[in-house]
């Protein structure tokens, strides 16, 4: 066995465990499901957990609206192929129901107005447990993250008050009202991930794949032109093959160009870059460093 499958086992056996925790100390966790290769590998690590049986939480995916086709059609068709509950919160809807403000500017991003659907669709199921696919490599505020993490009634996050976490020892009890983001492949890198999803030929949304798009070249990043942004007068237009590194908005998500068309071309790609998945394709967490702390402490994954 090589060293890579080892580290592999490793890291999966500690994600099963975590799951299988989760399922054992809440009384209604769920798993959030964005369509991305982090969430992917989550649902087959549940598979892996709880087959025969059924999962013991459903699905749920928080729609922005600004979604990339192909990762919502790749949602469906996991969903129907595994059989297992589905539910949506619609960010369109809490931005009517709010009277939310969505952010100024050319590409917007609906990041800050996903958390009042989360936290409604948290409060309307009395979800007490959300899994979620974070790494701590992501971004400096997810590295100051638990394992069992935390929130209070307003789903906010505070990063002085962590419980220790001493040999796997995980603490789910909360007091009513609050609920625990739990996240079981924290202790993952995007390289284990790439091996993981290669190791078991686990299937991806084309997006994360070699493909020309049409982008519009804003500040050394490419991003696609679709409904939501169209080219401007004075904007380069151009025609790149390209993949993405993350499947976040397509309003606030740039592509990066590749060539890599299979998943060994894609971890080459990531050995050799220096840059983070979010540093190199995210718009809005450019904004600033505490960008996502400053989320998460409002209630955001």
């Amino acid at each position: 066995m090589s060293h890579t499958n080892d580290y592999l086992e490793q890291l999966e056996n500690e994600a099963i465990y975590i799951l299988r925790e989760t399922a054992a100390q809440f009384e209604k966790p769920a798993l959030l499901f964005s369509g991305g290769k982090d969430s992917i590998v989550l649902v087959h690590l549940a598979l892996k957990a709880f087959r025969p049986g059924k999962f013991p939480f459903p699905l749920v995916h928080i729609d922005t609206g600004h979604n990339f086709p192909e990762a919502i059609e790749f949602r469906d068709k996991l969903v129907n192929q595994i059989g297992e509950k589905l539910i949506v919160g619609n960010v369109e809807e809490s931005i009517k129901k709010y009277n939310l403000k969505e952010t100024a500017g050319r590409f917007p991003s609906r990041n800050a107005l996903q958390t009042y659907t989360l936290l409604d669709t948290i409060q309307e199921n009395e979800f007490d447990a959300c899994i979620g696919g974070a790494r701590r490599d992501e971004e400096k505020a997810r590295a100051k993250e638990r394992i069992f993490s935390v929130r209070d009634d307003f789903g906010a996050w505070d990063p002085k008050l962590q419980r220790p976490e001493l040999w796997n020892i995980l603490n789910g009890k909360i007091q009513k009202g609050h609920n625990v983001r739990v996240f079981p492949i924290s202790n993952w890198t995007e390289l284990d991930v790439w091996n993981y999803i290669k190791k078991y030929n686990i299937e991806l949304p084309s997006l994360y794949f070699a493909h020309y798009r049409e982008c519009i070249l804003h500040q050394d990043k490419l991003v696609a032109t679709s409904q939501f942004i169209q080219p401007q007068e004075g904007d380069t237009v151009v025609v790149e093959k390209v993949r993405y590194r993350t499947v976040g908005d397509m309003t606030c998500t740039a592509a990066v160009p590749s060539q890599a068309a299979t998943i060994d071309d894609i971890i080459n790609d990531i050995i050799q870059t220096r840059i983070s998945e979010r540093g190199q394709t995210r718009l809005d967490d450019q904004l600033s460093e505490a960008a996502m702390e400053d989320r998460k402490k409002q209630g955001y994954f």
